[in-house]
């Protein structure tokens, strides 16, 4: 039996053609149902519902064998016991900061003035400033991340950037680029030896399908 861990919305929808290329059909909706472990037409294949957040974990510790998390997830935690073998290439969208309309960034960096950032991708966007000996104070946030500058509690943020919608519905403007992200296949070290002959199968047909 494998499990695989997979988080709702977007990942979910985006994942269905490699799966449906392994033939592998999931049986319910998550959308709609309040199961967490769902099945699916093999019995040799189920899926568990998580929190984006929170699929490398399931993975690592062997709650589930293999899962699909995006790049920045995988970042902030760290990658420990888990094997990368394949970008997916979906879920796409760029790591940016982003400041209020009329806020002069570039220059605030070049004077060496100390930035407030707030993310919730603190080690990101640690790195980021780091490489670029930028001073910043990094506040953590779990949601509305477009908030904190319009009402003074940082002066810029770090965050996801599908559209860009958000960004300019609330007068914010994305000043610079800090990666591409999109999201990858985890798998379980013990579980890719212990069950090779049922995983192996699947990282090629999904390699087939990226590539195809």
């Amino acid at each position: 039996m494998i499990t695989l861990a997979l988080s709702k919305g977007r990942i979910f929808e985006e994942t269905k053609p490699l799966l449906d290329a392994a033939g592998i059909v999931c049986l319910e909706d998550p959308e709609t149902s309040r199961k967490l472990i769902l099945p699916t037409n093999r019995e040799d294949v189920r899926i568990i519902i998580v929190r984006a957040s929170d699929v490398p974990t399931y993975v690592q510790y062997g709650a589930a064998d293999i899962g699909i998390a995006g790049k920045d997830v995988l970042i902030e935690h760290g990658g420990t016991g888990l094997y990368q073998p394949l970008d997916l290439k979906i879920a796409k969208c760029r790591m940016m900061v982003a400041v209020p309309e009329g806020f002069d960034y570039d220059n605030a960096v070049k004077s060496g003035a100390r930035l407030r950032i707030a993310t919730k991708y603190i080690s990101i966007a640690r790195e980021h400033f780091a490489a670029k000996g930028v001073h910043v104070d990094l506040i953590k946030l779990y949601g509305s991340m477009e908030l904190a500058p319009l009402v003074g509690l940082s002066d810029a943020i770090v965050d996801l950037v599908s559209s860009g919608n958000t960004l300019k519905a609330n007068n914010l403007v994305a000043v610079e680029e800090i990666r591409m992200i999109s999201s990858r296949l985890v798998i379980n070290q013990a579980a890719l030896k212990l069950k090779r002959d049922l995983i192996q199968p699947l990282i090629e047909t999904f390699s087939d399908a990226v590539n195809r």
